[in-house]
C-alpha cells in the first residue's frame, strides 16, 4: 500500500497527457463541445458589455443631477441592459445544458468502454487486481469524470473568456487602472498556480487510496461470515484505519491545498477591489477620468479577479478529473485478447479431447502444470483427483480457454482449441463450479441463462431432474420469483440451480467441478442420477474431492503437483496400491 510519504512526485506531462487523452476520447462530441464553448463565451463577453452602459447610465445620472435629465436615453441604455442580461442568461442556460449533455455522455462512454473491456481482457488481470479497486474505476472514477468534467469545462471558458475580453473593455476605459488590475491579479495567478501545481500528486493519491477503501470494504463484506468466525474485526478495523488515515491525508491535503487556492483568489479579489476604489477616486479628483468608469472599473475588478478564482476552481476541479482519467485509461490500455474469427466449424463435435504435453503456470516463474499428456475418448466419463493445488481446477480452465497454455496443445475432435473462438469451445460444454452464481433476476432467467428457446415443458424436466421442482413449487411465483426475495436459499439450493443451468442447454460435453460439495447426502444422491443421465454419451469430466462419487468413471485421472501420476479405472487403481489408493483410504479413515 503505497503511503503519502511514499507517493512518487506526479510527473508535470501527467495533467496534459490525461486531458489530452480525454479529448481525444470525445471526438465524437466535437461539435457539440465548440458549440457549447463557443455559447459558453458569447454569454461572458455579453455579460461584459453589461458595465459599459453602466457607466454611461451612470454618468448621464451624474449629468442630470446638476442639470436636466435626458430619460429618454436613460431608458434606452437601461432597456439595452436588460436585453443583454436576458441573452447572455440564455446562452449561459443552453450551454450549462450542452455541457451537462456532453459530460454525461462521456461518463457513458467510459462506463460502456469498460463494460467491453471486461470481456476483452485475460483473466490474469482480475487475478492481479482487487474486486473493489476495478469496482472503483468503473464508480467513482468515472463518475469523477462526469460531474467534474461539467463544471470545470465552463467554467474555465467562461473565466478565460471573461479575462481577454474584460482586458479589452478596461483597456479602452482607463489604461492606469488596467494596469494596475492586470499586476493585482498576474501576482496573484503565479501564488495559485504554484498552489496548484503541488496539488495534482495529492488528488491522485486521493483516488488510488479510495480503490484500495473499497477493495478492502468489498473483501470484508464478502467475507463478513469469515471474519467473525475467526474474531477478525480488529484486524479488519486495523487495515480499514490504515487505510482510512492514508485517504484521510491525501483527501485533506488535496482539498485543503485546492481550498487555498480558491480563498487566494478571493482574497486578491478583495485587494484588487480596494485599490482600484482607491486609485479611481485619486484619478476622477484629478480630471483624468468619469465616475462612470469607476463604477464600471469597479464590476470589471470583480469580475476580472473573479476569473482567477474561477480558474483556480477549474484547475482543481481538472487535476480531479485528470486523476480519474488516468486510472480509466490505464484499465482501457490493458493488453486485450487477440480479436477471434470463427476459423473452423464445431458441428458434429464427437467429444474426442487430447492433452499433448500441455505446461502452464499462473506466473512465469512458477509452472503449474508440467507436460501433462491425456486422450479422452468420446462419451467417457472422466474424473480427475488429486490433492489441493495438485492443478485439476486449473486444467478445466485451459481446457475452456479461460487462460492460454505457454506450451504444447489441446484439441477436440483433432481441431486444437485455439483455432477455435473462446465463444465456439465454451458454447461445446456445461459446466458446474464449485463457487455458485446467482444475479439479481428471477429463477426462470437464472437457470435459462443465455440460452436461447427454452421451453416450459424442458424447464421443468431440468428441475425435477435435480430435485428442484418442489422447491420453485413453493415459490409464491414460481420460477418468476427474484432470487434477491429469498434470503432464505440455502447453498444446496443455490448448487442445484447452477446444475440446472448446465443441463438446460443439452450441451455436448459437460465439466463438474465438486458440483455437489454443498448438498446433504439425499440431495447428492438425487442430482448424480441427474447428472448421469445427463452425462449418457458425452464427454464428462468430473473435479471431485469425495472418491465415492466417482467411483463408477471410466477413467481417474490422478494427479500431483501439475503432473498425471496414476490413470485407470477405480479398481485397477486400487489394485496399484499407490498414490489413488492413499486418497481413497485416507478419505475411508476420516470416514471412520
Amino acid at each position: 500500500m503505497m503511503g503519502m510519504g511514499s507517493s512518487k512526485k506526479s510527473k508535470p506531462d501527467d495533467f496534459k497527457e490525461a486531458w489530452i487523452k480525454i479529448f481525444r476520447y470525445i471526438g465524437r462530441y466535437r461539435l457539440m463541445f465548440v458549440l457549447t464553448a463557443t455559447l459558453s463565451a458569447l454569454a461572458s463577453v455579453l455579460t461584459l458589455l453589461g458595465p459599459v452602459f453602466i457607466s454611461d447610465m451612470t454618468n448621464l445620472i451624474q449629468e442630470g443631477i446638476g442639470s436636466t435629465m435626458d430619460y429618454d436615453r436613460v431608458e434606452f441604455t437601461a432597456y439595452v441592459l436588460i436585453a443583454i442580461y436576458l441573452v447572455s442568461g440564455l446562452f449561459h442556460f443552453f450551454e450549462n445544458y450542452m455541457m451537462a449533455t456532453v459530460s454525461q455522455r462521456c461518463a457513458q462512454m467510459f462506463r460502456r468502454d469498460i463494460t467491453r473491456k471486461f470481456n476483452r481482457i485475460p483473466l490474469r488481470y482480475f487475478d492481479q487486481s482487487s474486486k473493489g479497486d476495478v469496482m472503483s474505476r468503473v464508480t467513482n472514477d468515472v463518475d469523477t469524470l462526469g460531474s467534474s468534467m461539467n463544471q470545470c469545462i465552463g467554467s474555465m471558458v467562461t473565466a478565460v473568456t471573461t479575462l481577454v475580453f474584460s482586458i479589452a473593455l478596461m483597456l479602452f476605459l482607463n489604461i492606469p487602472l488596467t494596469l494596475l488590475s492586470v499586476a493585482i491579479a498576474a501576482g496573484g495567478f503565479v501564488m495559485v498556480k504554484f498552489v496548484a501545481k503541488r496539488t495534482q500528486k495529492y488528488f491522485k493519491s486521493q483516488q488510488k487510496n479510495l480503490g484500495a477503501m473499497n477493495g478492502l470494504v468489498e473483501e470484508q463484506y464478502t467475507g463478513h461470515t469469515v471474519v467473525s468466525i475467526y474474531a477478525g474485526q480488529k484486524d479488519a478495523a486495523r487495515r480499514f484505519d490504515e487505510i482510512n488515515d492514508e485517504l484521510g491525508k491525501s483527501a485533506f491535503r488535496s482539498q485543503f491545498l485546492g481550498g487555498i487556492s480558491s480563498h487566494l483568489s478571493g482574497l486578491i479579489s478583495n485587494v484588487g477591489y480596494v485599490l482600484v476604489c482607491v486609485s479611481g477616486a485619486m484619478l476622477y479628483m484629478n480630471g483624468m477620468t468619469t465616475f462612470g468608469v469607476i463604477v464600471a472599473f469597479m464590476i470589471y475588478v470583480k469580475m476580472f479577479t473573479g476569473a482567477f478564482s474561477q480558474i483556480s476552481n477549474a484547475i482543481v476541479s481538472m487535476q480531479s478529473v485528470a486523476a480519474a482519467a488516468e486510472r480509466v485509461f490505464k484499465f482501457l490500455g490493458y493488453e486485450e485478447m487477440p480479436e477471434e474469427t470463427e476459423k473452423v466449424s464445431v458441428e458434429g463435435i464427437k467429444g474426442l479431447v487430447r492433452f499433448d504435453n500441455v505446461r502452464f503456470g499462473y506466473d512465469k516463474d512458477r509452472e503449474v502444470i508440467h507436460g501433462f499428456s491425456a486422450v479422452v475418448q468420446p462419451g467417457q466419463k472422466v474424473s480427475i483427483v488429486g490433492s489441493t493445488g495438485a492443478g485439476k481446477t486449473t486444467l478445466i480452465n485451459l481446457l475452456m480457454r479461460f487462460y492460454e497454455v505457454d506450451s504444447g496443445e489441446i484439441s477436440i475432435d483433432g481441431i486444437p482449441i485455439r483455432d477455435m473462438t473462446q465463444q465456439q469451445v465454451r458454447g461445446l460444454f456445461g459446466m458446474v463450479l464449485q463457487d455458485t452464481w446467482m444475479f439479481e433476476g428471477t429463477v426462470r432467467e437464472n437457470i435459462v441463462f443465455n440460452t436461447p428457446d427454452v421451453t416450459d415443458e424442458r424447464l421443468e424436466e431440468v428441475c425435477r431432474a435435480v430435485g428442484l421442482h418442489h422447491f420453485v413449487s413453493s415459490l409464491p411465483k414460481g420460477f418468476d420469483t427474484k432470487i434477491s426475495d429469498m434470503d432464505s436459499m440455502s447453498a444446496g439450493q443455490r448448487q442445484q440451480i447452477a446444475i440446472a443451468r448446465a443441463m438446460v442447454g443439452d450441451p455436448k460435453m459437460i465439466i463438474l467441478d465438486e458440483a455437489t460439495s454443498s448438498v446433504d447426502p439425499l440431495t447428492e444422491k438425487m442430482i448424480k442420477d441427474a447428472t448421469n443421465r445427463m452425462m449418457s454419451g458425452r464427454t464428462s469430466f468430473i473435479i471431485a474431492h469425495r472418491l465415492s462419487t466417482i467411483i463408477d468413471a471410466d477413467m481417474i485421472i490422478v494427479m500431483r503437483e501439475g503432473e498425471i501420476v496414476e490413470t485407470g479405472r477405480h479398481e485397477e487403481l486400487l489394485a496399484k496400491g499407490g498414490a489413488y489408493k492413499e486418497l481413497f483410504d485416507s478419505q475411508f479413515d476420516v470416514a471412520e
